[in-house]
């Protein structure tokens, strides 16, 4: 289980070269969405390898939130920014 926990953690540099450079803004949403999913997937391994139920429900409230937070985003990108 530890090698699928830092098989996991090394594809985060990948996602985190794609947060930094990606040509759009777009791109970077998707790249905050796949580091949360991956941060996701660590919280449930580690809770469910190392016995910790209360990981499972951080797990569960911080998905809930990135999700939230990608819709809100990805709204605001696709109206663009408005000027009065």
């Amino acid at each position: 289980m530890l090698a699928v926990e830092i098989a996991v953690a090394a594809s985060l540099a990948a996602v985190l070269w794609r947060l930094f450079r990606g040509p759009t803004a777009w791109d970077r949403l998707l790249a905050y969405n796949a580091i949360s999913n991956r941060g996701i997937l660590l919280l449930v391994l580690v809770g469910i390898t190392e016995d910790q139920a209360p990981l499972l429900d951080v797990a569960l409230v911080y998905g809930m939130l990135s999700f939230l937070g990608v819709v809100i985003v990805s709204q605001f990108l696709e109206r663009g920014v408005r000027r009065s």
